[in-house]
């Protein structure tokens, strides 16, 4: 069952009081979903495909829990099958790869570092020989290490970030291009960041802000192939990272200054992606779609 969650109305009879968590903390990024409290919901029961997606294969990069979870869940939903790539988090990894069998789709389980320009290579001919060909990329996978001030961020840190966050992003297209066809779409997380800033996050938010400018500038490259590229920017969003971002004290009110007040839960997202991989947005392209909580952005 889906909890409902209330909207902060701007009628004074309609105030409510912020969603908060049970504080909690995790030493190791990305995180691992399975040991937070409350689970992450990445499923939506209501919501029922019409085959959107059928016959297409996805590469959803971060695709074990959190956002990727829930959009390979809402993608099999609609017919597709995916390929999950993560870092170490097999548990959470073979989780989503029992719900995405659930709906009847297929999930490839990859494990691998993206930092290693390599594993890109060895993705796309995984994904070639089980399913014979690539009709969508997601890329999604993130770290992000808090810091109080821009001197406290060394220098192996802002390395890590960037090729985490953004160099993936390069290596991944590079080596599935090849194989995309008209009708292709490439979609990445960005987020609230790069458009609002975040002081404990420059290192992040400077790298959201790359892909946005990535997925801007790569839709305008590809757009006479009939290559379709653009991004998601959520806003605060109830995932493993960010219980292995912060501190618990931190946790604990995450999300509560968003017009909503609370944070969002991945299965918010995933029909942003399913629009954006789908026929719906044959017209869309270059653009970054905000699901946020209310965030006023400048786009």
């Amino acid at each position: 069952m889906i909890p409902f969650y209330p909207y902060y109305g701007y009628e004074t009879k309609c105030k409510q009081e912020p969603l908060t968590f049970p504080p909690q903390h995790q030493d190791r990024q990305p995180g691992l979903e399975y040991k937070m409290n409350p689970l992450p919901i990445s499923d939506n029961p209501a919501y029922k495909g019409s085959g959107k997606l059928s016959g297409k294969v996805a590469i959803i990069t971060g695709g074990d829990s959190g956002i990727g979870r829930a959009v390979a869940i809402g993608f099999a939903k609609e017919g597709a099958d995916v390929v999950i790539v993560y870092l170490y988090e097999r548990q959470d990894a073979l989780a989503t790869q029992q719900m995405v069998a659930q709906y009847g789709g297929r999930c490839l389980l990859i494990e691998g570092d993206l930092r290693r320009p390599e594993l890109s290579t060895e993705i796309v001919r995984i994904t070639l020989e089980h399913y014979g060909k690539i009709n969508c990329l997601v890329l999604n996978q993130g770290v992000q290490f808090p810091q109080t001030s821009i001197l406290d961020i060394s220098n192996e840190q802002l390395e890590d970030t960037y090729r985490t966050n953004i160099f993936p992003h390069f290596y991944l297209t590079k080596a599935a291009l090849p194989h995309l066809h008209p009708g292709s779409t490439i979609i990445s997380t960005a987020s609230v960041t790069a458009y609002a800033g975040a002081p404990l996050l420059v290192d992040y938010s400077s790298t959201k802000g790359a892909v946005v400018s990535f997925t801007r500038s790569l839709s305008l490259q590809l757009v006479n192939c009939g290559i379709r590229v653009n991004a998601v920017a959520p806003g605060p969003i109830w995932t493993p990272l960010t219980v292995s971002s912060y501190p618990a004290e931190y946790v604990q009110t995450f999300g509560a200054n968003t017009p909503m007040k609370r944070a969002g839960q991945p299965f918010e997202l995933a029909p942003t992606y399913i629009y954006l991989a789908s026929d719906d947005s044959s017209f869309v392209t270059g653009q970054v779609l905000h699901v946020n909580g209310g965030v006023m952005t400048e786009t």
